[in-house]
């Protein structure tokens, strides 16, 4: 397991660590999410992503939200009202090998895009309504595809 969750980022920075067993490219990870935030609309002042299991997942899941299921993300918001970004975001990477293996990427691509999805409801994004969902994930979209990476929600319905 490569866990660094004893070295929190400092203020301004970005971290991605993995708290599972499966083997990930942890640099790219954070360098293309630290691309992607040059985008956000909102300055960032940290951003933590934390990497973990279906079963991790569901745990916080259930104790957080209240709903004992797994999910691809949760977002802790921790900024002031209007200020720039502090959040640490939870993602789930074994919901997002799934997601990989349906649509034919790579595992980092879709954990990217949990990350992103996560640091866009910080910035002032929601996606609890048709239209809310849309635009949140064409923001996300217009982002990867301004740092070169290209589209990765692309129109999903769930």
């Amino acid at each position: 397991m490569n866990d660094d969750t004893d070295n929190p980022p400092e203020p301004g920075q970005i971290a991605v660590l993995a708290a599972c067993a499966r083997p990930l490219d942890l640099p790219w990870l954070r360098n293309a999410l630290d691309a992607a935030l040059d985008h956000v609309n909102r300055p960032i002042r940290s951003v933590t992503v934390k990497v973990v299991d279906d079963v991790t997942m569901l745990e916080l899941h259930e104790r957080h939200r209240g709903e004992a299921v797994t999910t691809d993300v949760l977002t802790f918001d921790a900024s002031d009202p209007g200020g720039p970004v502090e959040a640490d975001i939870v993602v789930c990477v074994d919901e997002a090998a799934r997601q990989a293996v349906e649509l034919d990427h790579a595992l980092e691509r879709e954990l990217l895009l949990y990350a992103l999805h996560g640091v866009l409801h910080c910035a002032g994004f929601d996606d609890r309504t048709p239209e809310d969902f849309a635009a949140i994930h064409a923001e996300e979209d217009r982002i990867l595809t301004a740092v070169g990476i290209g589209p990765i929600f692309r129109g999903r319905t769930t």
